[in-house]
């Protein structure tokens, strides 16, 4: 008796879950896209016949226009894309308890005490055919004895497939296959394992561990494991929810910004969103990460320890911009700007205590966002807000409306 594992991946979700509401639209280039007037205006999902003429996801909405000229373009309606996930993974619940989601359309499902593989492939063939005909969804499901390797069977044969990855075929399935398809295998670390050689799953499995530690530290060790059918992650139960790691927030500026006191703006802006959640869960953050999507729609992160733990929005916002002084590449515009508090610690619990700083400053600050928050809680999140984020031309969505100097940080 083994466990198998299945991946579920409802196929063009977001188009799918619109056309099988308005079924005229089935055989059409259709895109569910972002606002252009909001600067998200991307193309979120697209249907096969749009895919066909070119249109990708990620692709701004003009390009895709050009790409496909009769593409009906179709605004996101969140609601429904949750209604229709419930529903699917209601079916999933009547062959197992362990149903593990990874975003609204993908789900991990633990098949326990099974004879051999080829139950799993029945019970994912039964889910795959159940989908179709109670829902009008079609589905893609990997089985596999691993988690990671059933998401890449997930992905093999779109649309409405099950592809079966077992401990006999995966190095003639898995390792012939680029190294970036590997889950958490993003696009800086394969130009890393490019620069060592490293090009395929197999090449990654195959390369030295202690080389690949050098190379990529514990990550790269982990993707190693991953390629070698190593992985002994469990899939959760249904109802557990991760410990909270990090607290961020982002937006998407309505123009890019050019100057580091349009930067600052809107990091301070995030930075109270933040900053509140943090007091509403009770957690300090020990560390920063910045994250920055340039006009040219690269992304990048960088992250750094904070000398306290702290919860303030202003240390945490200045915490962010100084990663961006250190690492922004002068000249480039930028389009978003993620803030995210992380190393989080439980609010009360023993820290090490700054000999150079105010620890009475620090306590009043407390104290006052304590009351902002408890005004704000009473009378609305605009009833009272700093001073210098009350003037300025809105230059990003979610609030962001912000216009102080760089300066006012470290009065």
């Amino acid at each position: 008796m083994a466990d198998f594992i299945l991946h579920s991946d409802l196929n063009c979700f977001y188009v799918s879950a619109e056309i099988n509401e308005e079924p005229s639209l089935r055989g059409k280039c259709v895109a569910v896209c972002g606002s252009t007037e909001n600067r998200h205006g991307i193309v979120l999902a697209k249907s096969y016949e749009a895919k066909a003429m070119g249109v990708k996801t990620g692709q701004v909405n003009h390009e895709a226009l050009k790409a496909c000229p009769q593409l009906i373009m179709i605004e996101p309606h969140y609601e429904l894309y949750l209604h229709y996930s419930r529903l699917v993974r209601q079916i999933y619940t009547r062959y197992s308890r362990f149903i593990e989601p990874f975003g609204m359309d993908e789900c991990w499902i633990l098949l326990p005490n099974l004879d051999d593989i080829s139950k799993a492939e029945a019970i994912a063939q039964e889910i795959r055919r159940t989908v179709k005909q109670e829902i009008g969804l079609t589905v893609s499901i990997g089985v596999s004895f691993s988690k990671v390797f059933a998401k890449l069977g997930s992905d093999m044969k779109k649309p409405d497939a099950v592809s079966v990855i077992s401990r006999e075929n995966y190095r003639s399935l898995v390792w012939p296959l680029p190294v970036g398809e590997i889950l958490y295998a993003g696009p800086h670390t394969v130009k890393k394992l490019a620069d060592v050689g490293v090009y395929t799953i197999g090449e990654l499995a195959r390369f030295p561990e202690a080389l690949i530690r050098a190379k990529l530290g514990k990550n790269g060790v982990e993707l190693r494991r991953f390629a070698r059918g190593e992985d002994g992650a469990r899939v959760a139960e249904s109802g557990y929810s991760q410990p909270v790691k990090s607290i961020g927030h982002g937006a998407t500026c309505v123009r890019d910004l050019h100057a580091n006191e349009e930067v600052w703006r809107v990091m301070y802006e995030l930075s109270q969103d933040v900053s509140h959640r943090l007091r509403k869960h009770a957690f300090l953050a020990c560390g920063v990460s910045l994250g920055i999507r340039y006009s040219d729609l690269e992304n990048v992160i960088f992250q750094r320890p904070l000398r306290v733990p702290t919860r303030s929005a202003l240390d945490i916002a200045a915490g962010a911009f100084e990663l961006y002084r250190a690492h922004h590449e002068a000249g480039r515009p930028v389009r978003a700007l993620t803030v995210c508090a992380g190393k989080l610690s439980p609010d009360g619990a023993p820290a090490q205590c700054d000999i150079f700083g105010d620890s009475m400053r620090v306590q009043k600050r407390r104290t006052l966002d304590d009351a902002v928050d408890d005004l704000r809680g009473r009378f609305g999140v605009s009833c009272l807000r700093a001073a210098s984020l009350l003037y300025g031309t809105p230059i990003a969505t979610d609030r962001c409306e912000t216009v102080p100097m760089p300066a006012l940080m470290y009065r």
